[in-house]
């Protein structure tokens, strides 16, 4: 088994490595006649791409998609759509020193123990460069959700904590996160995040972060009780992004803190029977596994990048210890460029469950 695929019907194979020539991936199970071109790819990727601002790696990569295959004449045939990105600048020399020592934090070691050898450069498949083949394939899933439903599914995340320093819940504006550099929610602490991350990366140092994202418009109904709940998919596309620790669906862990009283969502008549007024979300738009037409709420909480500047204790493959400091050109904190890849582990997990639900259960009426 390679457990390089996701996804059940709407299934998507990534491949290549970060300093290899290209990465890329296929996916399998979009349906047929749906318009797309790279120019519908492409923005996404601008978002996610290296080099934005000094607060991301200065890596310079333009993250220029390539369809190589299952579009004809600007729409999906309903074969596989093959995906092409290519490096264009790499520096596998920064590597050189350490690639004879496990790097703290990184899986240098785990993947040593597993295959017995690994790619030193840049991380190789542990990269977070592999994650923008997924905001690639988040943009076609967007377009998946929007042609089976009609209209579009709402996906907007934002980084809502750095350093520990978070946005009050109610200054959160996710449109005003999807323009800002920095995925800031709210201008009032960017500039306090900005001091954070100089600070870290004048020290040679890293930052962790949050990411929340909600997804509106997503219709009651999607997921299946027991081993096809929703939120266990969501869960585990999340905490497959590399430097993800920790994922909360609605209310997360301060559901534990509350009554029940206070964290069931009442339910009042809304504009038909089976669409009712919900007076809360602490469920997160989740209920028994199902969907239940109520924004779907899911934040993710990411590490501090493992590669700084500051010497670590480590040992060598032969078991010497010695001392690294990793150079190159990092993130001083990942859930920044974050963001566009837990937008599209959430549009890829909608994506196939609806259209895991049109298999089971057929067209239904999704407007309520």
């Amino acid at each position: 088994m390679s457990w390089n695929s996701f996804g059940r019907l709407l299934r998507l194979v990534t491949w290549g490595e970060s300093h290899g020539p290209a990465i890329g991936g296929v996916i399998d199970g979009c349906p047929p006649s749906i318009a797309l071109s790279e120019s519908d790819i492409q923005p996404f990727l601008d978002r996610r791409r290296p080099g934005r601002s000094r607060h991301t790696t200065q890596r310079r990569e333009p993250d220029e998609v390539e369809i190589l295959s299952g579009v004809y004449e600007g729409r999906t045939t309903g074969t596989p759509i093959s995906l092409l990105i290519r490096n264009r600048d790499a520096r596998s020399k920064d590597y050189a020193e350490i690639a004879d020592r496990w790097r703290p934090g990184h899986a240098d070691y785990t993947y040593d123990l597993k295959y017995g050898l690994r790619d030193p450069r840049g991380g190789g498949r542990s990269s977070a460069r592999e994650t923008a083949v997924r905001v690639a394939a988040g943009a076609l899933a967007r377009r998946v959700l929007a042609h089976l439903l009609g209209s579009p599914v709402t996906i907007r995340a934002a980084v809502v904590e750095i350093g520990g320093e978070a946005v009050p819940p109610g200054r959160i504006d996710l449109a005003a996160a999807a323009t800002d550099p920095l995925f800031a929610p709210d201008p009032e602490i960017r500039a306090r995040w900005e001091e954070m991350l100089d600070e870290a990366r004048r020290a040679g140092d890293s930052l962790g972060a949050v990411v929340e994202c909600v997804a509106e418009g997503v219709p009651a109904g999607l997921g299946a009780p027991v081993h096809g709940k929703l939120d266990a998919d969501l869960a585990a596309a999340m905490m497959s992004i590399n430097a993800a620790k920790g994922v909360e669906i609605g209310a997360g862990f301060a559901a534990a803190r509350l009554k029940g009283s206070e964290n069931a969502d009442e339910m009042r008549a809304g504009a038909s029977p089976d669409a009712p007024r919900f007076l809360s979300n602490h469920a997160g738009g989740i209920l028994g596994g199902i969907s239940s037409g109520q924004p779907v709420v899911v934040r993710v909480a990411f590490k501090p990048t493992s590669s700084i500047r500051i010497a670590r204790r480590t040992l060598t493959r032969a078991g010497e210890e010695v001392e690294i400091v990793t150079k190159g050109r990092h993130d001083p904190c990942v859930g920044i460029r974050a963001v566009p890849v837990v937008e599209a582990m959430m549009a890829l997990v909608l994506a196939d469950h609806l259209l895991l639900d049109r298999a089971q259960c057929g067209e239904r009426d999704c407007s309520r």
